[in-house]
């Protein structure tokens, strides 16, 4: 989706660009903290049951 304020294509260039300047021990950490959240949302998820379609 692009607009004149949004463009999703120069977002994620942005991204890639921002990236490229991390210090390898900056990247280290955001990975962490990716693996972290993520563990987390998995073991939500096998809480609530383990299903992808659940009842309200």
């Amino acid at each position: 989706m692009c607009g004149p304020k949004f463009c999703s294509m120069k977002i994620t260039q942005d991204v890639r660009d921002y990236t490229e300047t991390l210090s390898d021990n900056e990247k280290a950490s955001l990975e962490a903290q990716a693996q972290e959240g993520m563990a987390g949302m998995s073991e939500k998820f096998k809480e609530m049951g383990g299903e992808v379609y659940v009842k309200n």
